[in-house]
């Protein structure tokens, strides 16, 4: 708030009205004297009326000024007009009179005076309330400004921690697809495994269809052969080895793709463990994944190899020895003709 003085405030609220109703200077000059000397207790000078008015020149203050004293005087005289007082007697009664009012103005002057004291001393713990008032909304407002100082901080705090959990929300969802997407390669895994072990057992049970029917077309030819039973025997005996041997691969082929199946499992378990925390493993991963595919592919090929190697071959070099198909019936043997011995 403002340091001035309520009385100067006052003052200069009632020289704003009285300008207002008196538009001449003479008369302005002439109530503000007034207002100065009974309202405000002020004795008015020329500088100060001028000061407060700021109307006509300096002499115009002054000269209203002296007719002010002058009225003042006149009407603080007491005249006792009496027609049966001689004159000397009117005199004393006048100064008698005078007197009195002088004692009663001077009585009113102390009450006023009090009274002045009174305002003023009121006046001065309205503003020493004033004052205590201005402090305490002087830290008001300094704690109204820490709270929203702290306020503002929380605010963008709280802005800051939205961001930063739009940002884990987004990180999520992508951890989430990406798990999403290793599992649905992991079933894509466990499908492409099953279909492999289906795919090996059907080529298993091809090999031992054809080895089934290598003998049996065997047989036949040992019985169509007899003239070349041993060479059949030797040749049975080189093709149970090269059977027994293609077993031993079909069971080191199966054996290998069920150790391969378990690592398999084991490290889609690992992968389902660690999708989350560990994204740089996924190229290492696919790259796994490649290789197993393409061992898997080499298995199947092999298995393929193998079995082609352990039936169509024997079959083709029993046909080349005998000479003829298997399927056409071998003739039966002629008794050797007795030759006459001639004399």
């Amino acid at each position: 708030m403002s340091d001035v003085p309520l009385d100067e405030i006052r003052l200069t609220a009632e020289i704003e009205r009285l300008k207002s109703e008196f538009p001449k200077t003479r008369e302005l000059y002439r109530e503000v004297c007034a207002l100065l000397f009974f309202r405000f207790g002020v004795t008015p000078t020329a500088n100060r009326l001028y000061q407060l008015v700021h109307r006509g020149s300096m002499g115009t203050p002054t000269a209203v000024l002296s007719e002010f004293w002058a009225d003042l005087r006149e009407k603080s005289r007491v005249r006792i007009e009496h027609a049966d007082l001689p004159e000397e007697l009117q005199g004393a009664a006048g100064e008698l009179v005078a007197a009195l009012w002088k004692r009663a103005t001077a009585a009113a002057q102390a009450s006023l005076e009090a009274l002045r004291v009174e305002v003023e001393q009121a006046r001065q713990d309205a503003g020493a309330s004033i004052a205590a008032m201005q402090g305490d909304l002087a830290r008001t407002e300094t704690a109204l400004e820490q709270r929203t100082t702290a306020l503002l901080a929380a605010q963008v705090r709280i802005h800051e921690l939205e961001q930063a959990q739009a940002a884990a929300a987004a990180t999520r969802g992508a951890l989430e697809s990406e798990v999403e997407r290793l599992q649905q390669d992991g079933r894509e895994r466990d499908s492409a495994l099953a279909q492999a072990r289906a795919d090996f057992s059907a080529e298993l049970d091809k090999l031992r269809a054809g080895t089934e029917l290598a003998e049996t077309r065997l047989q036949a030819a040992e019985k169509r052969a007899l003239l070349e039973i041993e060479r059949e025997r030797t040749s049975n005996a080189r093709l149970q080895r090269d059977l027994e041997a293609a077993s031993k691969r079909a069971a080191r082929a199966e054996e290998s793709a069920r150790a391969e199946i378990q690592s398999l499992q084991g490290q889609l378990g690992d992968l389902r463990h660690q999708a989350g925390l560990q994204e740089g493993r996924l190229e290492t991963l696919r790259v796994a994944h490649a290789a197993q595919a393409q061992e898997l592919d080499a298995l199947r090929k092999q298995a393929a190899a193998d079995g082609d190697a352990g039936g169509a071959a024997p079959l083709r070099r029993v046909h080349r020895r005998t000479g003829r198909s298997a399927d056409i019936p071998a003739k039966p043997l002629r008794p050797a003709r007795k030759t006459a011995t001639r004399k």
